[in-house]
């Protein structure tokens, strides 16, 4: 059954008794840094930002807080364990949190989060960037460029993959962004924003995990008579005798010496020069089509012997995922991350957002109204002002 909020479908609080949850996070009160465990030798100390916890400029409620990147130009790092491992065993994966970008403009920076493996050798107080994952997700941005990341795990070539075709983001100051990403166990993909789909597809087409179906033919080559000139020049077109006796410039038949010209103090007088109308630049022959031409050769194809279907190109975590962080540079820090939740059902994140997220981002937007109407009643008092103020002086 579904219900509709704020103009966005939902799925009733039924969920299905098989989904799990294997990890939650709220901050909702100091117990978080029993939780989380920041990183300090991923980096040297002075380049490490640290993180606070705090409910930001605007919310519903100052009690719902979230942990916040703080000192500008700094790297993050901070993570924490599962509750318990995922394993990609004909299961779903959903992760989803929530960004605020608290700071006065939100200039460079990363607020994606990751999914990692490791188990008991996790080193948390050297996780940074180098750190294998399994799940890189959320939005990244510098200037022009504005993507959501989605890298995944792909044990065939050994390397992380990133989604081909970019997803858009905009960290908006003040606003709360929910982030859902599902990774499906029928080989597709679902990217959410606000609980509104903004990318879906199969990842054998969104992400390059195998091998091309097909390849160039390695026993086949270019002819070496094969003509792909689609024109030629005109044997029968000849350079007009004289051509290159025309001038590019002449001189101006409308100029005139001038009365107070001398020619002993000016020197010589010359007309200034004109473009001439009669110079066509260098002769170059007509071209005609080539009668020879066979078109643009292209190499043919074979079926790819590499080229083998993975049905579990999902199993993002075939080794278990036991841990979650942030890893991020930012310029201008300031994002705030809250209500993050990893299980293998949408529903049960949706449910989830339903409790958390939509009730925050309304009032937040309530918040920054009233702040923003209460500005423009200070600006257009202090206009009656200037208006009411005579300067006494001018009489």
């Amino acid at each position: 059954m579904k219900f509709s909020i704020f103009g966005i479908s939902f799925l009733s609080a039924y969920v299905s008794v098989s989904a799990e949850v294997y990890f939650k996070e709220q901050f909702n009160d100091e117990s978080w840094a029993e939780r989380w465990t920041e990183s300090t030798t991923w980096k040297p100390k002075s380049e490490m930002g640290s993180w606070t916890l705090t409910a930001g400029t605007h919310y519903a409620d100052h009690n719902d807080a979230g942990i916040k990147t703080t000192e500008d130009a700094r790297f993050f790092g901070i993570s924490a364990a599962l509750e318990k491992p995922y394993s990609s065993v004909d299961k779903d994966l959903v992760i989803q949190y929530t960004i605020k970008s608290d700071q006065e403009s939100f200039d460079c920076g990363g607020a994606y989060i990751k999914l990692l493996t490791g188990g008991d050798k996790f080193d948390s107080a050297a996780f940074g960037g180098e750190a294998p994952y399994a799940v890189m997700f959320g939005p990244d941005q510098c200037g022009s460029t504005k993507r959501t990341h989605v890298i995944l795990n792909a044990d065939k070539k050994e390397e992380n993959v990133m989604i081909k075709r970019d997803i858009p983001a905009d960290l908006k100051n003040q606003k709360t962004v929910l982030y859902t990403l599902v990774i499906r166990s029928d080989n597709t993909f679902e990217v959410l924003v606000d609980n509104k789909s903004v990318r879906t597809g199969a990842l054998v087409d969104e992400f390059d995990f195998l091998e091309e179906k097909e390849i160039s033919d390695p026993d086949v080559s270019r002819p070496d008579d094969w003509v792909d000139e689609r024109q030629i020049p005109d044997p029968e077109s000849v350079k007009p005798e004289g051509y290159d006796d025309i001038p590019a410039e002449i001189p101006d038949p409308t100029a005139t010496k001038p009365d107070d010209w001398d020619d002993e103090d000016d020197g010589e007088w010359e007309a200034p020069m004109n473009d001439n109308p009669d110079y066509e630049g260098p002769w170059s022959p007509k071209m005609m089509p080539n009668p020879d031409f066979k078109g643009p050769w292209v190499h043919p194809k074979i079926p790819n012997p590499d080229y083998v279907y993975d049905d579990k190109l999902y199993a993002v975590c075939s080794e278990p995922c036991t841990h979650i962080g942030f890893e991020l540079w930012q310029v201008a820090a300031g994002s705030i991350f809250d209500d993050i939740i990893v299980t293998d059902s949408l529903e049960e994140a949706q449910k989830f957002a339903e409790e958390s997220f939509f009730p925050k981002r309304d009032a937040e937007a309530v918040m920054v109204e009233e702040e923003e109407k209460k500005k423009l009643e200070e600006m257009d008092n202090e206009e009656d002002m200037d208006d009411d103020y005579v300067d006494h002086d001018e009489f």
